[in-house]
C-alpha cells in the first residue's frame, strides 16, 4: 500500500513538473497561454538585450546584475535580430483573442500593436540614422552612461566598472561596422555634424587618462563607498586608468580615423530628403514621433498659426512694458540680454542658477493640491549638464527615477552659458521638465502598478512631450506666471515648440538649408544664436521629434477642452489629469478614445 502511494506521489509529481516545464517552454519559446506574461516576455526581451538599460532602470533584482559588466550590442546584426523580435512579437500579439481580454489587457494590446508595427514597417530605413553625432551619439552617451547611470555601491560593481571600460574597444568595432554599411547604402550625415563630433572625440581624449571623466566620477564613486580600504581603492583606480589608456582611448582614436576619412565624402546637405527614399522616411518618422497621420505640410501649417497666435500676445506685452521697436525675436533677445536678468557668469553665478531651480520646483509642487490627486513618490532634483557635453546638449533635459529608489528624477540644466538663461524663462522650463511636467509623467508612468513594465515606460514622444508642454501652460493658468516678464517667457517657450514644426518640416520636406532654419528661428523666438544653432542642429539629426512636443500638447488642451465642454460644472481638473496620467504614455488617438471613454462614462454617472 505504502509504495502504491509512493509510486503515486512520484508520478503526481512528475506530472506537475512536466507542466511546469511545458508551461514554462511555451513561456520562452512559444506562446505564453496568459497575454500578461507575453507583455512582460517581449519586454524582458528587449531589455535582456539592452544591459545599460537594465543598469540605468534597476528592475532585477541586486543578486541577478550579470549584465551590469557588459554593454549594449551596436552591430549591423543585433538591429536586425531586434527587427525580428518585433516581428515575431506583433505576430504573437495578433494570435490573442480581442474580445475575450480585459479592458487593461486590451488597452495593453492596442498601445503594444502600434509600438510593434510602427518598428516592423519601418523596417526598409532600418539604418537611415547616424548613430555618431553632436546630441546624442555613442562617443558621448557612453561616457555619460558610465559617469551617470552605472552605480557603484559597492566592490563588485566597481568591478563591473572596470569591465564595462574593457569593452569600449568591442563596442567601437561594433560601431565601425554599423557606420560603413550606412556609408555604402549613401547614408552619410551633414559635415558639421562629423566636424563636431571630431572636436568632441579629439578632446575627450586629448587629456591624460587620470584627468578623464571616466576616471574622475568612478574615482568620485569610489570615494563614497563605505569601508573601501585605500590599498583597495587605488588597486581599482590603477585598473581603470589602464582601461582608459589601453583601450578606451584606442577605440575613440579608430572612431576618429574613420571619421576623417569619411568627412571629405559628406555634403552640406542637411535634410533626410537627401538620403534614399528620404522623403517617405521623413513621413514615417513624423507618424513614429507625432504618433498621428499627419503629413509634413499639414504640421508645416499648424506651426505657422501657432507662430502667428504667440507672437500676437507676446507683441502686446512687450507694447505695454515699453519694448516697441524691432520684430518680437529682436525685442526678446534685446531683453534676455540686460543685466537685471542675467546671472554672473561665474561658478557662483552657475550654483545660484540650480539653486533657484530647485526653489521654483519646491514652490510649485506646494501649489498644485487643486490640480492633481495623483503625484509622483519619487523625488525630483536639479544637476548640471555634465560639462564634457553640454556645447551641443540641450539646454535641459529629464531622466527618470531608478526603479528601485536608488536614483531620484534629474531635471539636467545645460548652464554653458549664462546668457541663455533669463530669468524670466527658469519657470517655464522648470514647469517642463520638473513639477507637474516630466517628473509628473514620467515617474508616475514608472511606479504604476499592475500593469505590464512596458506600459510603464516613456515610449511615446508626442504623449510625454506634449505633457512636458502642456504643464507649462498649465502652471500658467494656475497662477505661477502672474509677472509680465514670467508670462512673456511661457509665451517664448510656446513659441519655441511651434517654430519647431515650422523649421524641421522646412528642413526635411521643404529642403530648407540649415542657415535658413537658423534664420528663421532666431528672427521669430528671440534666442541666442548658441541655442538656435544648437537647436537646429539637433532636427537635422533626428527628424521630425521636435515635432512632438506642440502637436502633443495641443491634443491634450483639446481633449481637456471637450471634457469641459461635455461635463459643465461636472468637470474636474484632478480627474482629468488621472485620467491623462494612470495609464502611462500612449498613441494620441489612444489617449483620445481614453479620454472619450471618461466623458461618457461621466456622463452616465448623473
Amino acid at each position: 500500500m505504502k509504495s502504491r502511494i509512493l509510486r503515486g506521489a512520484g508520478i503526481t509529481i512528475l506530472v506537475l513538473l512536466a507542466a511546469g516545464v511545458f508551461w514554462l517552454a511555451n513561456l520562452i519559446w512559444f506562446r505564453p497561454f496568459n497575454i500578461d506574461h507575453f507583455y512582460d516576455r517581449v519586454f524582458l526581451q528587449y531589455a535582456l538585450k539592452n544591459p545599460e538599460m537594465l543598469s540605468s532602470l534597476r528592475i532585477l533584482p541586486s543578486w541577478a546584475d550579470w549584465y551590469n559588466d557588459d554593454l549594449t550590442d551596436l552591430s549591423p546584426a543585433q538591429d536586425k535580430a531586434m527587427l525580428q523580435l518585433s516581428k515575431d512579437a506583433l505576430e504573437t500579439l495578433r494570435s490573442y483573442d480581442l474580445d475575450s481580454q480585459t479592458p487593461q489587457q486590451q488597452l495593453s494590446t492596442r498601445i503594444l500593436d502600434w509600438f510593434l508595427e510602427t518598428t516592423v514597417n519601418g523596417e526598409r530605413w532600418l539604418y537611415h540614422n547616424y548613430p555618431v553625432n553632436q546630441l546624442f551619439g555613442v562617443q558621448s552617451s557612453l561616457p555619460d552612461f558610465m559617469a551617470e547611470q552605472h552605480q557603484v555601491n559597492d566592490e563588485g560593481e566597481a568591478e563591473d566598472y572596470i569591465a564595462r571600460l574593457s569593452k569600449f574597444d568591442e563596442a567601437f568595432r561594433q560601431l565601425d561596422e554599423s557606420l560603413r554599411l550606412r556609408e555604402e547604402m549613401g547614408i552619410t550625415p551633414p559635415t558639421f555634424v562629423i566636424e563636431h563630433v571630431l572636436n568632441e572625440t579629439r578632446n575627450f581624449i586629448g587629456m591624460a587618462p587620470q584627468e578623464n571623466l571616466l576616471y574622475t566620477s568612478f574615482a568620485d564613486k569610489l570615494g563614497k563607498l563605505e569601508g573601501l580600504d585605500e590599498a583597495d581603492r587605488a588597486r581599482l583606480l590603477e585598473r581603470a586608468e589602464r582601461e582608459i589608456a589601453e583601450s578606451v582611448y584606442p577605440a575613440y582614436r579608430n572612431l576618429i580615423a574613420y571619421l576623417e576619412e569619411l568627412q571629405p565624402k559628406t555634403t552640406s546637405d542637411d535634410g533626410v530628403w537627401k538620403l534614399p527614399d528620404g522623403d517617405e522616411f521623413y513621413r514615417h518618422m513624423l507618424r513614429y514621433w507625432t504618433t498621428t497621420e499627419l503629413d509634413p505640410s499639414e504640421v508645416h501649417d499648424i506651426g505657422l498659426r501657432e507662430v502667428e497666435k504667440l507672437q500676437a500676445e507676446m507683441d502686446a506685452i512687450l507694447r505695454a512694458e515699453g519694448y516697441t521697436e524691432g520684430s518680437v525675436g529682436e525685442r526678446v533677445l534685446a531683453l534676455s540680454q540686460e543685466e537685471r536678468f542675467l546671472y554672473p557668469d561665474t561658478d557662483e553665478g552657475r550654483e545660484r542658477i540650480l539653486a533657484d531651480y530647485q526653489r521654483l520646483i519646491d514652490e510649485v509642487s506646494a501649489g498644485l493640491d487643486d490640480a492633481f490627486d495623483l503625484r509622483p513618490k519619487a523625488p525630483v532634483e536639479v544637476r548640471r549638464v555634465p560639462e564634457f557635453k553640454e556645447k551641443t546638449a540641450p539646454g535641459a533635459y529629464y531622466t527618470m527615477p531608478a526603479r528601485d529608489g536608488s536614483m531620484p528624477g534629474i531635471f539636467y540644466a545645460n548652464l554653458r552659458s549664462v546668457q541663455e538663461i533669463p530669468r524670466f524663462g527658469m519657470r517655464t522650463l522648470t514647469y517642463h521638465e520638473a513639477v507637474p511636467g516630466h517628473h509628473f509623467q514620467i515617474a508616475i508612468q514608472g511606479e504604476l502598478e499592475g500593469l505590464p513594465v512596458f506600459r510603464t515606460m516613456p515610449l511615446f514622444s508626442a504623449y510625454t512631450e506634449g505633457w512636458g508642454l502642456y504643464a507649462e501652460q498649465l502652471a500658467a493658468e494656475l497662477g505661477f506666471q502672474e509677472d509680465p516678464y514670467d508670462r512673456l517667457g511661457y509665451l517664448q517657450a510656446q513659441l519655441f515648440r511651434a517654430v519647431r514644426l515650422v523649421v524641421d518640416t522646412g528642413i526635411h520636406a521643404k529642403r530648407w538649408t540649415r542657415e535658413q532654419a537658423i534664420d528663421y528661428m532666431t528672427a521669430n523666438t528671440g534666442m541666442p544664436q548658441t541655442d538656435v544653432v544648437a537647436e537646429i542642429e539637433r532636427y537635422i539629426v533626428m527628424p521630425g521629434q521636435a515635432c512632438a512636443y506642440m502637436i502633443g500638447k495641443l491634443k491634450i488642451v483639446e481633449l481637456r477642452e471637450r471634457a469641459k465642454q461635455a461635463l459643465g460644472d461636472r468637470f474636474s481638473l484632478p480627474e482629468f489629469h488621472r485620467v491623462v496620467l494612470q495609464n502611462g504614455a500612449m498613441p494620441l488617438a489612444v489617449l483620445e478614445d481614453i479620454v472619450n471613454q471618461y466623458i461618457a462614462d461621466a456622463q452616465a454617472r448623473t
